[in-house]
């Protein structure tokens, strides 16, 4: 046989890497991928069941968890062909989700749990949740009751298509959303013992530079992801399995009627010291403030501001990462946020003042009073 000059042999690794990339489709074709849930910061995977050595009984099953079908005997086909209603009402007959212990508030978008324990209590509870939800608390501050996770990415955004299917599986770490989260807690300690649990978002997203290459910048906080966590930490705490039905419940938390006004030098919030006081606490939180200390008794918040508008961008996202260290506290402002409650207790006046006590009557003054009141109005 001969081979015609004109068209010579395909190369090696031209051959090579046809056939890798066939063995990589063919490995696709077999796997299906389903996207379970709208937030993934972690992949963990489950082990292997461990076998009973045949020296040892096995253990008798405990079926009083079974789901009843009507029959006695529990079986995913007949709960499919049930339908969606039949399940739902299964799960909340399984793992009902109970506000005796824990209930949840509103004001205006913001939610917040209160919770029939002492922040004691909570603490290492919070801790173990963010932990099983894929983050690392990366600050944390009892006496002040601030508890704040690392910067993690929501694998569950990445699209799950043919490509990436194929190749994910060998180059998971090339696929990026280009989008970060953390998350801020928050615990206030009431009178009667129980504790307020605030929960806010911290956004960061990559974008495109004109002069080349892509740098880190904040994004505007996310309300869906703080109801969605604010739900897995009230099904948490009430023992339940049941998301949804918590979910259902933070959503459907009936709005109390707030406002606040803007003023020249402060913001008037239609409302008493307590309620002000946290709801400006949360506001903080939301709007990326780092809260050093807070005397309640004198109604005032000690806090840092970076102006996003006049950091760096190319190392903002690097500044993010190292919340609290010296070179972002030497560029940080510090500021007293005081909420003092008005004359009869019906409304409070919030003020931003400099870290000697004075009234700010600087321009960036003028913009945290403007955040705040956009925040609680």
């Amino acid at each position: 046989m001969t081979i015609a000059k004109n068209k010579p042999l395909a190369s090696q690794p031209a051959v090579r890497a046809l056939t890798l990339s066939v063995l990589a489709l063919s490995l696709a074709a077999c796997t299906t991928v389903f996207e379970s849930d709208k937030v993934d910061y972690k992949a963990a995977k489950k082990a292997a069941p461990l076998d009973v050595p045949p020296d040892l009984t096995q253990l008798q099953k405990d079926n009083r968890y079974a789901i009843p079908d009507g029959r006695g005997v529990a079986t995913a086909s007949g709960l499919q062909q049930a339908g969606p209603a039949t399940v739902a009402a299964a799960a909340e007959q399984i793992s009902p989700v109970s506000t005796d212990k824990v209930r949840v508030e509103r004001a205006g978008n913001q939610r917040w749990l209160v919770v029939k324990a002492s922040p004691e209590q909570l603490w290492p509870q919070l801790k173990d949740f963010w932990a099983d939800s894929g983050f690392t608390v990366e600050t944390e501050n009892p006496a002040a009751g601030i508890m704040e996770t690392n910067w993690a990415e929501n694998r569950s955004k990445i699209p799950q298509d043919f490509i990436r299917n194929a190749i994910g599986k060998v180059f998971d770490s090339a696929y990026s959303t280009g989008e970060r989260d953390k998350f801020r807690t928050r615990l206030e300690r009431l009178p009667d013992g129980s504790t307020e649990i605030y929960l806010s978002h911290r956004g960061a997203e990559e974008v495109v530079q004109k002069e080349g290459g892509t740098a880190w910048t904040t994004r505007a906080n996310d309300p869906q992801l703080e109801v969605m966590f604010l739900a897995r930490l009230m099904a948490r705490l009430t023992g339940s399995s049941n998301v949804k039905a918590a979910e259902a419940v933070v959503n459907s938390a009936a709005p109390a009627p707030q406002h606040a006004k803007l003023l020249v030098d402060h913001v008037e919030v239609d409302e008493g010291f307590d309620r002000a006081w946290r709801r400006v606490g949360l506001a903080l939180d939301r709007l990326g403030f780092t809260v050093e200390d807070r005397d309640r008794v004198q109604g005032i918040y000690f806090v840092r501001y970076v102006d996003p508008e006049g950091a760096d961008k190319q190392g903002f996202f690097s500044k993010l990462l190292s919340f609290g260290n010296d070179d972002k506290a030497k560029e940080a402002q510090r500021y007293r946020v005081l909420v003092k409650g008005a004359q009869g207790g019906a409304s409070s006046d919030v003020t931003v003042l400099t870290n000697e006590g004075k009234p700010v009557t600087t321009p960036t003054g003028a913009k945290i009073l403007k955040l705040l009141n956009d925040e609680l109005k």
